[in-house]
This record gives C-alpha cells, sequence and structure tokens, in this order.
C-alpha cells in the first residue's frame, strides 16, 4: 500500500523537473525590445557609438536586450528626437545640445570655449559633474551616457594664417558655438551638419565650425582645404531613454546599463579623438589639406574675444535658476584635475 500511494507524487515530481529543464532562462525568455535612434548617418561617431553601446550591453548581460539601431534619422531626426523618445516612438535617443539652445541650461556650460583639448577630457569632466547634480532639465528623461565632439576648429575653402583672417569669415556653426564664431569677427550661418556640404560647394558658406572628424565622416576635405586650430568648444551629446521604459526594465538590465554608462563615455571620447586624427592625416594625404597652428598668444587673443559669450551665458544660466558661477568654477578645477 505504501509504494502504490508514492507512485502518483514521483510522477508529479519527474514532470515538473522535466518542465523545469526545458524552460529558457528568464533574461532570454523575456528578452526586452530597445528601439535606439539616432541622426547622423551610420558612419559617424554618434552612430559607432551606438552600435558600440548596443553590444556591450548584450556582453554583459546576454540576451537581455534585444536593441534595434536606427541611425541617419530614419526613426527620428535631431530636432524631434527628445520628443519623439518621450513619446515612446523610440526608447533610446541621441541628442547634440547644439540643436537645442536654451532647453539645457545646466549640461550647456560644456559649449563654452573651457579650454578642453580632448573629446576624452571634456567627456569625462561633463560625465563625472552631470552625475554629481540632480540635474532638473533631464528630469523627464533617463540620461545614460554622456560625451562630447572634440574641441571646435575652423575648416576653410580659403588660406586662414592669423585670427584676423576669421573677421567676416561666413562659416557655418549651430548653438552657442554660433555666438562664439561672431564674438571671434566671423559671420556664423546655422544650418544642419547634412546641409552643409552642398552650401560649401556652392559658395553659401566659406567654411565650418567644428570637429576634425568631419573632414572624412561629411568629406568636408573636398570644399575645405585649409583649418585653423583653435580648441574652442565640444558639442555636449547625450544618449537617453523614455522615463517609463527605464522604470519598466528589471532590476538586473537597468544595473548593466548604468555598469556601463561612464566607461562607453569616456571610450566615445577616445574614439572621437583617434578618428579625428585619422581624418586629418585622411585629409592631408587625399586632398593635401594644410593645417594652421596659431601661437599661445594668438590662442589667448581668440579667448578673450570670446570671453562676452562666456558672461553672457552666465547672465542666461543664472536667470534660469543655475549656479552659474559656482558651476563653471566647478567644471574648470575639474579640468585642471585631470591636466595635473
Amino acid at each position: 500500500m505504501i509504494i502504490v500511494c508514492c507512485r502518483r507524487p514521483i510522477r508529479l515530481i519527474l514532470i515538473l523537473l522535466l518542465t523545469l529543464s526545458l524552460t529558457p532562462p528568464a533574461s532570454h525568455a523575456a528578452s526586452v525590445r530597445l528601439r535606439f535612434a539616432n541622426f547622423p548617418g551610420a558612419g559617424t561617431f554618434p552612430c559607432v557609438s551606438m552600435e558600440r553601446w548596443a553590444a556591450e550591453l548584450d556582453k554583459r548581460l546576454p540576451g537581455a536586450a534585444v536593441v534595434e539601431t536606427f541611425p541617419g534619422g530614419t526613426l527620428l531626426e535631431a530636432k524631434n528626437m527628445v520628443r519623439g523618445v518621450m513619446q515612446g516612438q523610440a526608447d533610446i535617443g541621441c541628442i547634440s545640445l547644439a540643436y537645442h539652445p536654451g532647453a539645457y541650461p545646466f549640461l550647456s556650460v560644456f559649449e563654452l570655449p573651457l579650454g578642453f583639448s580632448s573629446a576624452r577630457e571634456a567627456s569625462e569632466v561633463m560625465y563625472d559633474i552631470f552625475m554629481n547634480h540632480e540635474v532638473a532639465e533631464t528630469s523627464k528623461i533617463k540620461v545614460i551616457a554622456l560625451f562630447s565632439s572634440a574641441p571646435s576648429q575652423v575648416l576653410s575653402s580659403k588660406p586662414l594664417k592669423s585670427p584676423d583672417d576669421l573677421k567676416g569669415f561666413v562659416v557655418r556653426s549651430s548653438g552657442i558655438l554660433a555666438d562664439i564664431a561672431a564674438a571671434l569677427g566671423a559671420s556664423p550661418v546655422s544650418m544642419p551638419q547634412s546641409d552643409t556640404p552642398e552650401a560649401l560647394q556652392k559658395g553659401l558658406v566659406q567654411g565650418v565650425f567644428t570637429s576634425f572628424d568631419v573632414l572624412k565622416d561629411y568629406n568636408f576635405a573636398e570644399s575645405c582645404r585649409y583649418g585653423m586650430v583653435t580648441d574652442m568648444p565640444v558639442y555636449p551629446m547625450i544618449f537617453f531613454m523614455n522615463l517609463k521604459k527605464w522604470k519598466a526594465l528589471s532590476p538586473e538590465l537597468q544595473q548593466a546599463i548604468m555598469d556601463i554608462s561612464r566607461e562607453h563615455s569616456l571610450w566615445t571620447g577616445e574614439y572621437v579623438d583617434t578618428h579625428g586624427k585619422e581624418a586629418t592625416a585622411w585629409a592631408e594625404e587625399t586632398y593635401g589639406f594644410t593645417l594652421t597652428h596659431l601661437s599661445p598668444e594668438q590662442q589667448r587673443e581668440l579667448r578673450a574675444r570670446a570671453e562676452t559669450v562666456v558672461e553672457e551665458w552666465v547672465k542666461k544660466a543664472e536667470a534660469k535658476g543655475i549656479a552659474a558661477r559656482e558651476l563653471l568654477a566647478e567644471v574648470m578645477a575639474a579640468r585642471a584635475a585631470l591636466a595635473r
């Protein structure tokens, strides 16, 4: 009697064990779909960074998320990126602060001529300072990476030898960089980066105020055979997620995303610096691109001209509730600490 009574429980246990053995791990069975929208072309550094981020997340937590990437504005374009992600058209997006003047008063400090010599340096300072503050302007999104372009230089269709050559120079620039270009004596013209090659060919602009990577990425070197090293501001950029989507992720996936956040931000800065050097060498070899390096005195002259933009930023930032001078001092101290 005892043996007969035990057969059914044993059979149920065996069935349960078999079922569990055939069930895939929860992380694989419930993979989250994440649509990642980006606005520049696939070969540009923000999209290279996007692809690397997706690969790195899968490496850290295999199968937990399926990241679908959409470069080149195929899902969302630059100017509707924030709204599109907040409304759920994409789960993750990338923005450049230059396309959103006035919307990010705290982060806009990194658009100023602060003397950053590399994207790696700027990205590290930006990331650490942002993460050490409660930043109201990003309270409706989840920031998952911050990085920058390399410092802005002048690319030109005509030779430039000194700061005086910038007077009246018609140059494509956007955001606060347009104000800086004007302070340097140039005549800024705002337009999307993607429209600039045609504008250069038609002579609508004489040059571009940007980083060296675009010499190759947008083939600006074809029209801009000359350059001037000014080490002016960087273009800050953000990877961010729909806040509702973020909150719905598992704690393990949230942790994995934040575990790669700082490392990926710095990786992107390093990639940008390397890519810029490679693009400059390519432009020199392919088009005979010539680079002018200013003397320390000329560099100081440019910074002095741009100081009016810094003071104007302080006024605007304080009007929006930012402790602007304290923030500026914090950024400069962090930059100086990295230089030591």
